[in-house]
């Protein structure tokens, strides 16, 4: 068996144990995107703080309750 042949295999075999299905997070990121600009549609992660989106309001050239009616402050983490 030359050095090809043992490439070979071991290719297989490490292909055999990750399971051979590429795994993808774009889906769980699309879905994440609970947050949008009633004025222009632009989406934004759920992880988004107000400081991201006032940046965002003053670039859509309006007030910020006017692009995120209802939007609260997520409790801040306590350590």
């Amino acid at each position: 068996m030359g050095n090809g042949a043992k490439a070979q295999q071991k290719r297989e075999r490490a292909k055999k144990a990750a399971g051979g299905v590429a795994k993808s997070q774009l889906k769980a990121n699309e879905a994440a995107k609970t947050i949008m600009c009633q004025r222009c549609k632009q989406t934004f992660m759920c992880t988004a703080r107000r400081d991201t989106l006032q940046d965002h309001s003053t670039k859509c050239k309006a007030e910020f309750d006017a692009c995120f009616p209802g939007y609260v402050d997520p409790p801040s983490k306590k350590k």
